[in-house]
């Protein structure tokens, strides 16, 4: 079960960090440099990534909604707040906030998409939709 938990963590962190980081190696500062010069390329890649938060962020409103959401986040910012508390964060260093802000973001949606995984193992129960099979019938 870990494995499968981390690997969804990972591949919401390579999602995160792809689209945005504080380094030259995201699709944000890619396409602000070759925009004017690779518009279809931009859009392309651009929209993946669209879709790709799309799937995400529906699994993760699904599975824990956004009342989880608020949880996961609270819970981030309560250990970012202990951190600083206890001088082991400095909120002036913007690099430093970007990433904890991004691994986060990965967190979140790593949590909404194992959260079923982790619900079953729990208590032993099966999480079903049947809203989604009307969805494919019609």
């Amino acid at each position: 079960m870990f494995a499968s938990l981390l690997i969804r963590w990972i591949v919401a962190l390579i999602l995160v960090f792809a689209t945005y980081n504080p380094t030259d190696m995201s699709y944000v500062r890619w396409a602000l440099e070759n925009y004017s010069s690779n518009l279809s390329m931009v859009v392309l890649l651009g929209l993946i990534l669209l879709i790709a938060y799309t799937i995400f962020l529906r699994a993760t409103l699904q599975s824990i909604g956004v009342i989880g959401i608020a949880m996961i986040v609270a819970l981030i910012a309560v250990i970012i707040w202990v951190l600083y508390d206890n001088g082991l964060l400095d909120p002036a260093n913007s690099t430093l906030m970007t990433w904890i802000g991004l691994v986060g973001l990965s967190l979140v949606l790593g949590i909404g998409l194992s959260w079923s995984i982790v619900r079953r193992q729990i208590s032993g129960q099966i999480d079903t939709r049947h809203d989604d099979d009307d969805e494919i019938d019609a």
